[in-house]
């Protein structure tokens, strides 16, 4: 069973160490909440760590730093729960010295126990009742914004995801208060951890809307489509209305559609709003089924108004793609066909010959 549980502490430390990679790789220029969120990742592989059979528990020495981080990991916990459902949460330096002081009992309460046992006692206590607190105060985040949350797919994982490391914390804190063996919870410890970690892998990587290709069905197509998706004043409130107009502003005036490698959380963060949030104004205010549907509504409009020009009836199908924002000609065909029925080409034939004779037709009336 040791043999087993040092295994599976192996990998739920590679585990966090890969979601931190991906956070600071992908996710840090698009979410507020992505360094946070690594911060996690290193907290839990160093309660992974720290937790694990034969780790010395009675040395200031190398393994302080795991210690540290581990037994910080509550207030970690509290500020990313903050910056993911409470658009007005910012860290401050005060933050800082609660962790301060949260890592310090645990070093205490860790190492200090052939020093000075009555002390680390104490500070065991105090740092199991400060864990249960900041875990009760890191779910309760979720009330700020659990009702636009679990409108999306993304926003339930996470709720889930914070619920359950909460709960978790305070369970392990718990059983120190009441003295339980850490043998005792040791591999079921390690075991939720890997859960967290593979749950947490799988959003990122794998979340369907961002990581599928898809495009606006027939039924959102042109400026009639655009017009109709458009909310009623009275269905949002003002700062929706308010987050709306920006994002109209983006996309028609700035054409940020057209930009390489946009993303719902680079959109996001240029509204100043949590991606669960811009999600749910395009799929609920806008009635776009995702938002690659919803960025390739502006696309297809674009690509449509310049292959129906007649001054443009030189510049090559592939050029328009690109200017519209595509990344090939073979997704921009696809989107095309299953948006209009036609190839790019075809529709590019039939505009101009139907312009040509609307233009015959006023040539003929004028004369």
């Amino acid at each position: 069973m040791t043999a087993l549980e040092l295994g599976l502490r192996g990998a739920v430390v590679a585990l966090f160490l890969v979601v931190c990679a991906v956070l600071l790789l992908r996710y840090t220029a698009v979410h507020r909440a992505a360094y946070l969120g690594a911060a996690m990742g290193v907290a839990g592989a160093a309660y992974a760590i720290s937790t694990a059979p034969f780790f010395p528990a009675s040395s200031f020495g190398w393994s302080s730093p795991f210690v540290a981080f581990a037994m910080g990991s509550p207030v970690i916990f509290w500020l990313w729960a903050g910056a993911i459902f409470n658009e007005r949460f910012a860290v401050r330096p005060w933050h800082a010295a609660a962790w301060t002081l949260l890592a310090g009992l645990g070093l205490v309460s860790y190492n200090g126990w052939m020093i000075w046992p009555d002390v680390a006692r104490t500070c065991g206590r105090m740092l199991g009742l400060a864990t249960i607190a900041f875990a009760v105060l890191g779910i309760s985040q979720i009330s700020r914004g659990w009702r636009v949350a679990v409108t999306t797919a993304r926003g339930r994982i996470l709720t889930a995801l914070v619920i359950g490391i909460g709960v978790q914390m305070m369970l392990a804190a718990v059983a120190g208060l009441a003295a339980i063996p850490a043998r005792a919870i040791g591999l079921s410890g390690a075991l939720a951890l890997g859960a967290f970690g593979l749950l947490s892998i799988w959003m990122m990587l794998f979340d369907p809307p961002e990581s599928q290709p898809a495009v606006a069905g027939p039924d959102a197509g042109g400026q009639a489509g655009r017009v109709a998706a458009e909310p009623a004043p009275a269905d949002l409130s003002a700062p929706d209305r308010a987050s709306l107009h920006r994002l109209k502003h983006l996309m028609t005036t700035e054409r940020a559609y057209r930009e390489e490698g946009l993303t719902i959380g680079l959109l996001a963060a240029r509204l100043g709003i949590p991606e669960y949030r811009l999600r749910t104004l395009i799929n609920d205010g806008l009635g776009h089924r995702n938002f690659n549907a919803f960025v390739n509504r502006y696309r297809l409009d674009e690509a449509k108004a310049a292959l129906g020009d007649p001054d443009q009836a030189e510049v090559p199908v592939l050029t328009i793609a690109l200017d519209a924002g595509f990344q090939s000609l073979a997704p921009f065909n696809r989107a095309f066909k299953a948006d209009t029925g036609l190839t790019p080409s075809e529709f590019r034939r039939q505009a101009i010959a139907g312009q040509n004779a609307a233009e015959d037709v006023e040539i003929a009336r004028s004369s």
